[in-house]
């Protein structure tokens, strides 16, 4: 890998990934790459700003966060193709990132220069929400056969959407209509539905009750949000499949639709939202000491309780 420009992100609200941050870019900068550093967050998004006066995309993106901030880094940066390095630094879980202690060994950048390493191409989400007064029908605003209608698409997820009641006092409940490649399949109540990726299967779907997925399945996973109905179940669908949702009821029931935990758009009855799998994948820089994903389920997740405590009680 050239390490000729690379971005360091850091997570906004944190002095200790500011630091790893700065530690970062010396380091960087001694191999002779030219480095941009910006902080990124809710409140902060670099990424436009960083697309904007840049001749060429960076070689590698450096993230120092947890999952929110990588997340961020995925929905911005998938789309050019851009290698992401993540580190949980000032971050809580950190599912998707290594661990921070990687960041002192003195071989890290070596090995990226040397091309130890490996890229996990994770499946993204795309989604357009199309008004009733912009468009008639699903079929006048989308080639269903055509792939080149990319641009269309104005947010993208590496975890999920989700749609949930715009105003809970108004309407603290809602009706979603969901149509699967042009067949109504079911009419969910309740607090929401959320669409998921296998990566974001260990998410709010999980939460839901949903499957976990691993990252290598490609996928879609369709999540109710506290159903009114026992037959409303989660179902996975493959992921050419292209998922249509329509809110029901009067003008007060709008809904609000969530991009990985981050404010995206509302729809009110009469809109809806295509999502589908997009059309690049997050490609996520894996170090050769990063622990395998079922380790990271184990440890993280606290998934197979009895089997860690059996190891406890055997060592």
């Amino acid at each position: 890998m050239l390490l000729d420009l690379v971005w360091v992100l850091y997570r906004s609200d944190s002095e200790s990934a500011y630091k790893q941050a700065c530690s970062c870019v010396n380091e960087l900068e001694e191999l002779g790459a030219k480095v941009e550093v910006s902080m990124a967050g809710q409140e902060s998004n670099p990424y436009q700003s960083l697309l904007a006066r840049q001749e060429r995309m960076p070689d590698l993106a450096v993230v120092l966060g947890g999952d929110g901030t990588v997340l961020g880094a995925a929905r911005n940066l998938a789309p050019h193709d851009v290698p992401i390095l993540s580190f949980n630094v000032g971050g809580t879980l950190g599912f998707l990132t290594h661990d921070r202690r990687l960041l002192s060994d003195g071989n890290l950048w070596k090995q990226l220069l040397e091309d130890r390493f490996s890229i996990d191409r994770r499946m993204m989400l795309q989604a357009q929400v199309v008004s009733c007064s912009t468009s008639e029908t699903y079929s006048e605003t989308f080639d269903i056969g055509n792939h080149s209608n990319s641009q269309n698409f104005s947010h993208t997820a590496l975890n999920d959407f989700y749609m949930r009641p715009y105003l809970d006092e108004v309407s603290p409940t809602c009706i979603l209509e969901l149509e699967i490649d042009g067949e109504v399949v079911d009419q969910y109540r309740g607090d929401g539905l959320i669409l998921a990726t296998p990566t974001g299967s260990t998410g709010y779907a999980m939460a839901s009750g949903g499957p976990i997925l691993h990252p290598g399945i490609e996928a879609i996973i369709v999540s109710a949000i506290c159903p009114m109905s026992l037959s409303s179940r989660p179902i996975v669908v493959p992921a050419d499949s292209r998922l249509l949702v329509r809110p029901l009821g009067d003008s007060s029931r709008r809904v609000k639709l969530w991009k990985d935990g981050a404010s995206g758009e509302l729809l009110a009855p009469g809109d809806y939202c295509v999502i589908e799998r997009a059309h690049h994948h997050s490609l996520m820089v894996v170090l050769e000491q990063s622990p395998s994903y079922y380790w990271t389920l184990t440890h993280k997740l606290r998934w197979a309780g009895s089997l860690e405590q059996n190891q406890l009680i055997s060592g």
